[in-house]
């Protein structure tokens, strides 16, 4: 797809919880993980994860499960100097899970992601005038695999985990825009479902100011179940920055993206 370099606004997507619902393949990954490193002691709950992601600072989420191993042993009074984790370890446990035990035929539970887009709803953006692309947390070949394998899409504008530091640095962010714009200041949108995602849109801001810069905030499947946790976690968002919160990355139309640049 050929992005338009006069396009009326930029949207540049998240992925997971944004993309794909990954409350049965990343964050089911991170409660295996934490649970098999503290021996079956401790297996947190999707409200568990979503505290530490509240930080801001915990996108990665082999980062976030080593995190979670540590606080779990500072409860039990043994301080993380002690504890002799080793992250390439856990990273390796992670991903047997996450894509599965063969790294080249993947059977994990990256296979039963639910996609939370249809690739018509991105060809109407383009339609609208409206260029996108994509900054995400994931390694390069899991995003891929539903960019391209799932949806269909053909060389999409990808900043993945290997391009760019972990949000909330904007650097990723700014990067994409620079492959979807030419020396042109054109509004930025960024959608994302955590903490982290609507501070980069923050940090991002502070450094590049001429530019208007909307952070739009979209509810996880996970946190739909509950009416309070819907509404406690929309909270979050909008306390992070987020311009509106959404129940559906499909919720962001053309009508509500110009609505947004008033």
């Amino acid at each position: 797809m050929t992005q338009e370099t006069s396009a009326k606004a930029i949207v540049v997507f998240d992925i997971d919880g944004v993309i794909r619902d990954v409350g049965g393949s990343y964050r089911r990954a991170i409660a295996d993980t934490v649970e098999h490193f503290t021996a079956n002691a401790y297996r947190p709950t999707s409200l568990d994860i979503d505290q530490l992601k509240s930080e801001g600072v915990w996108n990665n989420d082999w980062e976030a499960s080593q995190e979670l191993i540590y606080r779990y042993f500072q409860t039990q009074a043994i301080p993380r100097e002690q504890l002799q984790l080793n992250y390439n370890t856990i990273v390796a446990f992670f991903q047997s899970r996450y894509r599965g035990p063969n790294p080249d035929n993947w059977t994990g539970y990256i296979c039963d992601e639910p996609l939370l887009l249809e690739s018509s709803y991105l060809e109407q953006l383009t339609s609208a005038g409206i260029g996108w692309g994509f900054f995400s947390g994931a390694t390069r070949a899991s995003a891929n695999y539903i960019l391209q394998k799932r949806l269909g899409l053909k060389s999409p504008i990808l900043v993945a985990m290997e391009d760019a530091p972990s949000k909330p640095d904007p650097t990723g962010l700014f990067a994409t825009i620079r492959l979807l714009a030419i020396d042109k200041l054109q509004p930025v949108i960024y959608v994302g479902d955590t903490v982290a995602d609507m501070y980069t849109v923050e940090k991002a801001r502070s450094v590049e100011p001429d530019r208007t810069w909307i952070g739009v905030g979209i509810l996880p499947p996970h946190v739909q179940e509950t009416v309070a946790r819907r509404e406690a976690y929309a909270e979050t968002l909008r306390e992070a920055g987020a311009a509106i919160v959404l129940s559906n990355v499909q919720e962001l139309t053309s009508v509500q993206i110009q609505e947004l640049l008033r």
